[in-house]
């Protein structure tokens, strides 16, 4: 089990490790894989007067820091292909945003610095594609070095639906791990006109639906203080409940695991 976890944005080094020792630890604990995630840009945001970041070389030296002080696997996004070169020595995993997973050249490139370094390249499925599209995104970067990350479909506007049937199938007919993004499924894209909304106290019961089917993986966008985050504090939960969602997930993991062992 992955769990994948940290603030939307990066905000300092000090924030960043205080996030990522606490996780950590908590994962460790329960047995469970973790990588801090956050970036340094967000480049896609609502408005032009969104917060952003601190941008691609302050970033990156937050994460040197993170995985220096506290020993883990760190995640951030990239946006264009220049940014690869920049990115591939200090991360573990190389993301890739909903919006830009069908971007070929970025795709292709990212997948090989991935093969050359021995890293991850998470690609987010868009909430514009099918279940079934993630058969194009496959065909671009094969399934070597390969994570899928699913937050559902577009229903309506400024809404999301989870699609627990979707990420059954993505499971049963890719041969890659698929996460599931808990926090971005409870988002309201834009729903606030100026920003995007969301509603946390949905999180942990959907994250106990999709690890009771087997997921690989669980996203999880955190902060001690959601409401006050630059980006995405409405559908991030607070570092308090990140413990008891640690747990749920290792109940309902092992249930999982002891019902394919019976089997």
């Amino acid at each position: 089990m992955i769990v994948i976890a940290g603030p939307c944005q990066l905000e300092s080094s000090e924030h960043a490790i205080e996030i990522a020792s606490h996780c950590k630890k908590i994962c460790e604990e329960n047995g469970i894989e973790y990588y801090f995630k956050a970036s340094f840009d967000k480049a896609n945001r609502t408005s032009i007067h969104g917060k952003r970041g601190p941008g691609i070389f302050q970033g990156l030296g937050m994460l040197s820091d993170v995985k220096d002080e506290v020993d883990c696997k760190v995640l951030t996004d990239v946006h264009e292909i220049w940014q690869l070169k920049e990115v591939a020595p200090v991360v573990d995993v190389i993301q890739i945003p909903a919006f830009l997973c069908r971007q070929t050249d970025l795709l292709v490139r990212a997948v090989e610095i991935a093969s050359l370094t021995n890293k991850i390249v998470n690609i987010k499925k868009g909430q514009f594609l099918a279940p079934w599209d993630i058969k194009g995104i496959l065909s671009k970067t094969g399934t070597e070095n390969v994570w899928i990350t699913d937050r559902g479909p577009s229903f309506g506007y400024n809404t999301l639906v989870t699609d627990f049937t979707g990420l059954q199938y993505m499971r049963k007919n890719f041969d890659v791990p698929i996460i599931f993004d808990a926090t971005h499924s409870v988002q309201s894209p834009g729903g606030k006109g100026d920003t995007s909304g969301g509603n946390r106290e949905y999180v942990p019961g959907l994250i106990r639906a999709a690890v009771a089917q087997g997921i690989d993986g669980v996203f999880i966008e955190c902060h001690e203080n959601p409401d006050e985050a630059p980006s995405d504090g409405p559908n991030s939960i607070y570092t308090y409940d990140f413990e008891k969602i640690i747990k749920d997930i290792k109940k309902f993991n092992y249930e999982v695991k002891k019902d394919e062992d019976r089997r």
